[in-house]
């Protein structure tokens, strides 16, 4: 069988080390590429498909059309409009957004419980995820931190929708009261400068960038003795549910992790 991630750019992706890692492990010869597809054209590659083709892993910029492309979608897609995850269903496909239970299951295998309160730097369409993810979760209170709060609108109707109440600041303004968990979904160049003072009003971190890594928000809430979460800890997660669907296999994420540390250190390519 044949899977794929697609995306543009997409020689960054740590997917198809991570999933060919599980394939050796659980003896499966199957095939794992990357393709790069631009905006406008996934439907047309899925479309076009063969049968031996049972899955794709879906990142930036075809999340959404992963979704509307599919025959079924999860609460989760149809809720957040976006799925990155697409798994063949008979004469269809079913759409899942791996990122949302990925995350939860990362910071709860950190140790991260209790989480009331969360800020969220950024307002794109991984801020809006991670919002649902928390208000799901049982957060009571999400501040959206971005540079223009126009552009919060998607992440405060997922948080919204997710169950907690929302508030929406502005990056260049003073840090809020102190929350349980503080995400990070901007770039490191976006808060390295302040990046003290925002992990100083938190008891932990998940910083979504795993490349490079550390960075200056997890280094800084590493020295302070806070809890970090990083993006390969959400990467794995999310992939170890993906394989559950695609290939109807348990893996442990530290097996994904691995795989994807040892590529990272020798300048991976997909």
């Amino acid at each position: 069988m044949r899977v794929a991630v697609l995306g543009s750019p997409i020689a960054h992706s740590l997917s198809p080390v991570m999933h060919r890692a599980a394939y050796a492990h659980a003896g499966l010869d199957w095939t794992y590429d990357a393709i790069d597809v631009p905006a406008g054209g996934l439907a047309d590659l899925v479309g076009g498909v063969d049968d031996d083709w049972r899955g794709f892993s879906v990142t930036a910029p075809l999340k959404r059309e992963a979704a509307a492309f599919a025959t079924t979608r999860t609460p989760v897609v149809e809720r957040l409009g976006a799925a990155n995850t697409l798994v063949r269903d008979g004469a269809g496909w079913a759409a899942d957004n791996t990122d949302v239970p990925g995350a939860v299951a990362a910071w709860a295998e950190a140790g991260v419980t209790g989480i009331g309160s969360v800020r969220i730097l950024g307002g794109g369409s991984t801020a809006a995820a991670m919002a649902y993810a928390v208000g799901t979760a049982g957060a009571e209170r999400i501040e959206i931190v971005v540079r223009e709060p126009a552009r919060a609108d998607a992440a405060v109707a997922a948080g919204l929708d997710g169950g907690a109440a929302v508030d929406v600041a502005r990056l260049d303004e003073s840090v809020g009261a102190p929350v349980d968990l503080l995400i990070c979904t901007v770039p490191v160049a976006a808060v390295q400068a302040r990046a003290a003072e925002w992990t100083a009003a938190a008891r932990a971190v998940f910083d979504v960038i795993y490349d490079p890594w550390p960075t200056a928000l997890a280094m800084t809430a590493e020295r302070q003795g806070l809890t970090v979460v990083s993006g390969l800890d959400l990467l794995a997660h999310q992939a170890v549910l993906q394989l559950q669907q695609m290939a109807a296999i348990d893996v442990d994420a530290d097996l994904l992790r691995s795989a994807a540390r040892v590529a990272l250190a020798g300048g991976h390519t997909p």
